[in-house]
């Protein structure tokens, strides 16, 4: 078998096209420009799975903005949180300066992204608002809601446009289900 092969065999359908994404940047983008027309903003880009879609995003706003990225890892024991989150990679800014938009690939139990939020709000920022390029509210644990869902999926074990299985599969265009 070849590796293309070994790698195609394992995506059991695409869920949303690489054309269905780029319309709702597109929107998306639109909507970003219009709210923050003239206003300080900073994009958090919260790696690694959200890279491609923090991209495309930003190429759709049409104000001026800067992009930051973010890494963090939290650490749990069972199904409960132990609070700690350790941070990876920072962001520079001051924040306190910036409207803070926090684009993030997918939200699933919430819990790791819930922490970045109020570590973030510890900074001052003028304001937070989330970004989720995907959103599995049935495996929400912790109540938290994105400002912006660009899709809304079933409790699916999904890769590409920066997601990944095993570290591959986020350079696919579109969303894919994929199956052992």
């Amino acid at each position: 078998m070849k590796p293309t092969e070994k790698f195609n065999s394992h995506i059991k359908r695409i869920l949303i096209s690489e054309e269905e994404i780029q319309q709702k940047i597109v929107e998306t983008g639109r909507q970003i420009s219009e709210e923050y027309r003239d206003k300080p903003l900073l994009f958090i880009s919260i790696l690694n799975g959200s890279f491609v879609f923090i991209s495309d995003l930003c190429r759709a706003v049409t104000i001026p903005c800067e992009v930051a990225f973010m890494c963090a890892r939290s650490y749990y024991s069972g199904t409960v949180s132990t609070g700690n989150v350790s941070i990876t990679l920072d962001v520079s800014q001051d924040l306190s300066k910036y409207h803070v938009i926090i684009a993030e690939d997918i939200i699933d139990t919430g819990r790791t992204l819930h922490d970045i939020i109020e570590l973030l709000k510890k900074r001052n920022p003028l304001s937070v608002k989330v970004i989720t390029l995907l959103d599995k509210p049935s495996r929400r644990i912790v109540d938290m809601k994105a400002d912006i869902s660009l899709f809304t999926i079933p409790d699916l074990f999904v890769v590409g446009y920066g997601l990944d299985y095993a570290e591959i599969y986020r350079n696919l265009p579109y969303i894919a289900e994929y199956e052992e």
